[in-house]
């Protein structure tokens, strides 16, 4: 159960209401997270213009969404690991494999998208202030210094939707249930000690 109301069309301040009626007729359900965010139409305006913003990067939609998983993953909010697989499998093309291992922060055998996925995990864990090195891997696979404030971009939407899932803890809509996740899976060599 829910600990924020999932606010409807119908009842959530009016600020917020076209936005959830115009995601409801997109996505053909109302995702729990807007519903959330409703609470606080500003959180809502924030989130969905972000994500506009986040959707111009000059990251491609699968790099996007390494760094979309990654976050989530990292910051423990299931219904956006869930919400991002549905994307990366139906949308960015990410093999399952692929999406495996982001689920499980686990290494990718794509070298460009590991080190983006590399890259966000440093970004979180050093609130940005991540080392030379780290950031010359990045440059190093092809990354240029405006794909990594990209990536910081992403990671800011991330946190948004993140805190805001693991503040209001909305149950997973019924269209995200086959992506449901639980946490990583434990793995040869654990994703913390890889950070």
């Amino acid at each position: 159960m829910a600990r924020l109301p999932l606010r409807t069309p119908e009842d959530a301040p009016e600020a917020a209401r076209a936005a959830l009626e115009t995601a409801q007729k997109n996505n053909g359900y109302l995702p729990n997270l807007l519903r959330v965010l409703a609470n606080a139409p500003v959180a809502l305006e924030t989130y969905l213009t972000v994500s506009g913003i986040n959707a111009r990067a000059s990251l491609t939609l699968p790099e996007r969404e390494v760094v979309q998983i990654t976050a989530a993953a990292t910051h423990g909010c299931g219904f956006c690991v869930a919400g991002h697989t549905a994307i990366a499998t139906k949308k960015a093309g990410l093999d399952a494999a692929t999406v495996s291992a982001l689920r499980n922060l686990s290494p990718l055998e794509d070298p460009r998208l590991e080190a983006i996925a590399i890259f966000t995990r440093a970004v979180i864990a050093e609130r940005g202030a991540v080392s030379d090195d780290a950031l010359q891997a990045f440059r190093d696979a092809g990354f240029d210094d405006g794909a990594a404030l990209e990536v910081v971009l992403g990671v800011s939407l991330a946190t948004l939707c993140n805190f805001a899932n693991n503040l209001g803890q909305p149950p997973l809509n019924r269209e995200l249930e086959p992506y449901r996740w639980e946490g990583p899976v434990a793995s040869g060599t654990p994703a913390a000690a890889a950070e």
